[in-house]
């Protein structure tokens, strides 16, 4: 089943390349969705795919490099089907 989930990541993962390494996990597994900066320096991902894919997605997130991944929120979201995966710049 399809859904969508709202990923929060704090620690250092802004001015890194995390949202390009985010953006290439999820279109290397066929989801769609978008990634943005925060203003308190967390990131947050919009991603929606099937559940097994999901998982899979934030296991891979952790190997992003310069990026040091503190803590993870995951959240349930609205459905919401994207064109592709994008990064939404400020």
């Amino acid at each position: 089943m399809r859904k969508t989930m709202e990923v929060l990541f704090s620690g250092k993962v802004q001015k890194v390349g995390f949202r390009a390494c985010v953006k290439n996990a999820g279109q290397s597994l066929g989801l769609c969705g978008e990634v943005e900066n925060l203003p308190d320096g967390r990131v947050r991902a919009l991603v929606t795919g099937e559940d097994m894919v999901i998982e899979k997605f934030l296991s891979m997130v952790y190997t992003c490099p310069r990026a040091i991944i503190r803590e993870v929120a995951v959240s349930e979201y609205v459905l919401t089907e994207f064109p592709d995966f994008t990064v939404r710049r400020e």
